[in-house]
């Protein structure tokens, strides 16, 4: 197996299992699901496209459309090979979570209590805006079937995931918001955290807020 192949060549490998992709359909498939969880460059996506090309895992078939060229890649036997191959491979269960907001909270005692605020303020509104995308591809998905009706139940994974995820982000940015405005004293220096916030008691139960 080529040492090459990262868990994005994967992803693209599995994509190209569903069906014949171009590059560019590719990228547009990856942002309308795999970028809730696999987030990648466009540029990465058409490079890895070149690379299971060129081990042959994938074909290619030059198209013109009108004016414009377009190359459509399309897995091979080997490919699938490679792709059940890769099912076998153990890999690590946890989540690395990248999140730049939650970053400023864990240190919010080096701003002011309005900064945090806002901060909280932006995580809750993207977390509510994302949980709307969610809920509504749910609904297309249920009434519809979508693009790939035929793969729904392993969708349906996902998409639950997807949507817990983000009810639990706007639920603790909601709860962070209240225990944040709740407290009654600041610092001298204007510090978020103020005198005693880490009291026995002084902050609300995660679970009722």
């Amino acid at each position: 197996m080529p040492t090459d192949l990262t868990s994005t060549s994967y992803a693209v490998l599995s994509l190209l299992g569903v069906r014949a992709w171009s590059a560019y359909e590719l990228t547009q498939q990856m942002g309308r699901s795999l970028r809730w969880y696999w987030p990648k460059a466009e540029s990465l996506v058409y490079a890895e496209c070149k690379k299971l090309a060129g081990h042959g895992f994938a074909t290619t078939l030059r198209e013109h459309r009108g004016k414009r060229a377009r190359t459509v890649y399309t897995i091979t036997d080997a490919g699938r090979a490679a792709l059940r191959d890769w099912f076998d491979r153990p890999l690590t269960p946890q989540p690395r979570l990248e999140f730049e907001a939650l970053l400023q909270v864990a240190f919010a005692d080096h701003g002011t209590r309005e900064q945090l605020l806002e901060n909280l303020k932006a995580i809750r509104a993207d977390a509510e805006h994302r949980r709307e995308i969610a809920h509504a591809q749910a609904r297309d998905y249920a009434e519809t079937g979508g693009p790939f009706p035929e793969r729904l139940p392993v969708i349906a994974l996902t998409g639950k995931f997807f949507v817990e995820y983000t009810e639990l982000l706007a639920r603790w940015a909601a709860w962070a918001e209240r225990a944040v405005t709740g407290w009654d004293d600041v610092h001298p220096d204007g510090a978020a955290v103020p005198d005693g916030a880490f009291a026995p008691g002084h902050w609300p139960d995660p679970a009722t807020g």
